[in-house]
């Protein structure tokens, strides 16, 4: 049996990582899919489309800094805090986090959809696209970080 050095990435450490890059995949088809609905002046869909980049987004750091599966729930700010990004982020971008959660439309109530679309223009929906696409590379930016400290 070899002697582990600094340079040797466990199983555990590889699978994780496998289980990360499964979600950044599906992540960067979202975000994709964010801009084009953008584009097309799909408000409502955009907020969605962000709602999932963020949620799927945590859930890659979270299997990055955890051996267990991310937990089948969208709170954005209970993924952050089970993952330990939580305590890392500003004011700013927590807000942000308890804002966006309502794009996580149910799409069976049409009332519930009504009232989130009447938030939102294409002014809003620009700004919840920027923002998520910044916060979307700052996670990113700490899972980095994360992963080589491992």
């Amino acid at each position: 049996m070899q002697p582990k050095n600094a340079n040797h990435i466990n199983d555990n450490d590889m699978a994780n990582k496998e289980r990360a890059d499964k979600w950044l995949d599906i992540v960067a088809e979202d975000l994709s899919v964010a801009e084009l609905l953008f584009n097309n002046g799909h408000w409502l869909y955009t907020g969605f489309m962000c709602h999932q980049v963020i949620e799927k987004t945590l859930k890659a750091y979270w299997c990055v800094c955890r051996d267990d599966d991310p937990p089948y729930i969208h709170d954005h700010g209970r993924i952050a805090k089970g993952c330990g990004l939580y305590t890392k982020m500003s004011e700013e971008q927590k807000d942000f986090l308890e804002g966006v959660k309502d794009m996580n439309i149910d799409a069976r109530y049409q009332e519930v959809k009504d009232a989130v679309a009447r938030t939102l223009n294409r002014e809003t929906t620009e700004m919840i696209l920027k923002t998520t696409k910044q916060l979307h590379a700052w996670i990113l930016e700490k899972l980095k970080e994360k992963s080589s400290t491992r």
